[in-house]
């Protein structure tokens, strides 16, 4: 039997639920199905209108008690709204249908005329049929008052203002609306609940396809918009869902399946996921030894922060490698030896290398301290990776054989203009600042912050590395092998992560995921990408076990498939329902730096327990389970599963 790791099936069903492509491809995946006539608007109101439902359902009671407000646009997304808003207008809700453009699709008007749907227009250029639009700037003013009172009534607003095509901030009513309803700027500031949870606590927004206001290719927030806490994606997910700041705009996601052919399309970004991140586990052998198993080197630490060496060395020890290490101050190596015995004070052939964690950050101007030798050791190190001045190809050979390394903090100093892809940088948005600016870009942390993507790709071209850019959800940024991007997210940490030290364990723990795949790295250094994120995702996994919490930084889709539409009504309110009081307590307690470095081998064991070839019957409860990361009875521990938010039965 096949490992249920390597399904086909399974692996294509993930891919569909984790890759998000560009407008443009959207554009050309849907193309051939309309010019089929397969009624792909149709199709996305009834997921709507299903969605819609369920939602009502969990935070109301029935439709009949409801009031509905939809919000649409003159576009297609406009038209889904409109055919969304007849629908259920039909089935007993209170709705209004807010004009924000000056008109509304033909065939949905006709319908939503046919139902109990009150309209206003808002636009003095409308011409919608039946409807009066407003003739003067006070009347506007009056359609605006009245609209605002039905929105402040809504049990359930419907965001269809806007679609894919639209490029930067919101203008116009668009953007006079989400300004009152919804943010003018920045992320709203609420409490971190699983996706999906909590969605009653106040008036609910659904999206229709992408929230009003967001980058929609490049993941930003570049202006006025409405957050939702349900998003119903269409054929596939667009880039805006995957990438921060934008997918914490997007809530829980449902994601149509409209039968794309998205394996002929590129994806703009991925997520890594607990199935992918199994594949880059080395599992042991029956003839190895502790250098098989990979020696991981460090270099981290310093008289001034002592811990963060303790912190990255036992992280490292602690994830799967068979010896670390480690070169310091002696008064750093007694620390460590107390807490890790088993660590290796000598010089020696390493499979990777980790660096800089706890090294001093050094100010313009300054030099680079050498108090304790940390600097000039690791300045060594890294001057075999200087890429400076040097084509591509004088790249690739002057990288051959040189192990992966990761650098972190301080050594981000030290680090030469230009290296080769097998270095990953591990900064946050203040250090991915500091280098930016060393290299002539003119940006802050505020800015870094609000577009990630952007700047870890510029990162990227400047400085030849892999970039890891740590947040609730990371951004990773690769060579894709061909001179062009790779991007992956990992959004598997919980809030609680956000604490001292937590990057200090990262550090050491993909340091420890390179080494053990080393040899495929420097025969492949295109792989880069895929095991810097599996690194960081068993790092967040680690701290989703320690904290015992169900919230994560992005969560799975629920996949509404109109076959089967009673698999998605059981699947989208067991997210609706999750964090409720029967339930488990899903948020979790805060943890340290020392609690993740304490969960890693479990980790590490969940991920390697997805090779079980056991039949499901023998298995443990479904992934699916919530609120808790992982499921079990109560009294075994060996019962514990990965849960994704929501990952399909077979992981």
């Amino acid at each position: 039997m096949v490992s249920l790791l390597f399904d086909d099936d399974a692996q294509a069903l993930e891919a569909f639920l984790t890759e998000a492509f560009s407008e443009r491809s959207i554009r050309d995946l849907e193309d051939p199905l309309l010019h089929e006539g397969v009624p792909l608007m149709r199709q996305a109101a009834s997921a709507v209108i299903r969605t819609a439902a369920l939602m009502i359902a969990h935070a109301v009671g029935p439709l009949s008690e409801s009031r509905v407000v939809v919000l649409a646009g003159a576009g297609n997304n406009g038209a889904d709204g409109t055919f969304a808003a007849a629908g259920l207008a039909s089935a007993g809700a209170h709705t209004t249908l807010v004009a924000v453009g000056k008109t509304l699709d033909d065939e949905a008007l006709v319908e939503l005329s046919n139902s109990n749907a009150y309209i206003v227009a808002l636009d003095e250029q409308a011409r919608i049929p039946g409807v009066t639009a407003p003739r003067n700037a006070e009347e506007r003013s009056a359609h605006m008052d009245e609209a605002m009172v039905e929105l402040g009534k809504a049990d359930l607003i419907i965001d269809a203002m806007t679609g894919i095509g639209l490029k930067g901030a919101l203008r116009g009513i668009p953007a006079e609306i989400a300004g009152l309803i919804g943010e003018t700027e920045g992320l709203p500031d609420r409490i971190a609940f699983p996706h999906g949870s909590h969605i009653d606590d106040s008036r609910m927004v659904l999206a229709v396809d992408t929230p009003s206001g967001v980058g929609v290719d490049d993941g930003s927030l570049p202006g006025p918009y409405i957050p939702a806490d349900v998003t119903v994606s269409f054929g596939a997910l667009k880039p805006c869902a995957l990438l921060p700041p934008s997918s914490y705009a997007c809530g829980q996601l449902v994601l149509v399946d409209f039968d794309f052919e998205t394996e002929r399309s590129a994806p703009v970004a991925e997520v890594m996921t607990a199935r992918k991140s199994a594949q880059s586990i080395r599992l042991p052998r029956v003839n190895d030894s502790k250098y098989t198993r990979s020696v991981l080197g460090l270099v981290t630490g310093s008289q001034r922060y002592p811990g963060a060496g303790m912190l990255s060395t036992l992280a490292g020890a602690r994830s799967n490698v068979g010896m670390v290490r480690y070169i310091g101050p002696p008064q750093l190596r007694d620390r460590i030896l107390q807490i890790l015995p088993e660590a290796v004070f000598e010089s020696g052939r390493v499979q990777a290398w980790t660096l800089g964690s706890g090294l001093p950050v050094v100010d313009p101007g300054q030099e680079v301290a050498s108090d304790d030798g940390q600097a000039s050791r690791i300045g060594e190190i890294l001057s075999s990776y200087d890429a400076t001045g040097s084509s591509p190809d004088a790249i690739s050979q002057e990288g051959s054989g040189l192990p992966p390394v990761v650098v972190d903090t301080g050594a981000l100093d030290i680090m030469p203009e230009h290296v080769t892809s097998l270095v990953v940088i591990t900064p946050h948005a203040g250090e991915l600042a500091r280098l930016l600016q060393a290299r002539g870009e003119d940006v802050d942390s505020a800015a870094i912050a609000s577009e990630p993507l952007r700047w870890a790709t510029r990162a990227w071209e400047l400085t030849g590395a892999t970039v890891l850019l740590k947040g609730a959800i990371t951004v990773i940024v690769g060579d894709d092998g061909s001179g062009l991007p790779r991007v992956i997210t990992v959004g598997r940490a919980p809030a609680w992560l956000s604490t001292a030290g937590a990057g200090d364990v990262l550090a050491g723990t993909l340091g420890a995921v390179l080494a053990q795949n080393a040899d495929n790295l420097i025969a492949h250094p295109d792989l880069m990408p895929d095991y810097v994120a599996a690194g960081a995702y068993v790092h967040a996994l680690a701290a989703s076990l320690a904290s015992e919490s169900a919230q994560f930084g992005w969560s799975l889709p629920v996949l509404y498939d109109g076959d089967d539409v009673q698999s998605f009504s059981e699947d989208l309110t067991g997210r609706l329902t999750s964090g409720s009081a029967s339930d488990t307590p899903s948020l979790g307690h805060p943890v340290t730096a020392s609690d993740v470095i304490d969960a890693l081998p479990k980790a590490f064991s969940l991920l390697a327990g997805l090779y079980d070839d056991s039949p499901e019957s023998e298995k443990p409860d479904s992934a699916d389970d919530r609120p808790s990361p992982f499921s079990s009875d109560g009294d075994d521990d060996d019962d514990d599963v990965i849960d994704d938010g929501g990952v399909d039965k077979e992981v």
